[in-house]
């Protein structure tokens, strides 16, 4: 049966299953689309495409997978927490953080790079999570500031598929 349900703006769970169960699989691709707006200049989007494993425990899910950053040595280990309310982001590695979006509240935290360590804020205004026939989403609006000045209004999309899928769609 296709995977079906309530997109939410630019979420769309497209993956063909062999009536395996609802259940995600342990190997995943993971899509995750940034997109930073600065005032009134035109937005710059990133995205990215990986492998990835998957995990629940209790009413928390749990994405691990590795990024590679062009132009340098070493990996960043990346562990994404998903719950209704909250998502949190740690990296090790080549960066190294620990970013805690909660809807209505700002979190302090620092981003560590090879080039030095930047203090950031995170104030979430808007999770949305969907967990639909295998597929999981996670969309996060919400305002960035660096160093104490508000930088970029921000909205990061989460969307993670088992790799198996008959049809693989972002």
């Amino acid at each position: 049966k296709k995977a079906s349900g309530r997109a939410h703006k630019g979420f769309n769970i497209g993956c063909i299953y062999t009536g395996r169960g609802t259940d995600m699989t342990k190997d995943i691709l993971i899509s995750i689309k940034g997109l930073h707006a600065l005032g009134e200049e035109e937005p710059d989007t990133v995205e990215l495409i990986i492998p990835g494993s998957y995990y629940k425990k209790g009413d928390r899910h749990f994405i691990k997978y590795d990024e590679v950053t062009e132009g340098m040595e070493g990996t960043t280990s990346n562990l994404i927490k998903l719950h209704q309310n909250s998502m949190e982001v740690t990296k090790k590695g080549l960066t190294n953080t620990h970013m805690v979006f909660e809807e209505q509240k700002k979190n302090m935290t620092y981003y560590s790079t090879p080039y030095g360590t930047i203090e950031m804020g995170i104030a979430a205004t808007n999770l949305f999570l969907e967990e639909k026939d295998g597929g999981l989403n996670m969309k996060v609006d919400y305002a960035l500031d660096m160093n104490q000045e508000h930088v970029a209004d921000c909205c990061l999309a989460i969307q993670a598929q088992p790799k198996d899928c008959k049809k693989f769609t972002l």
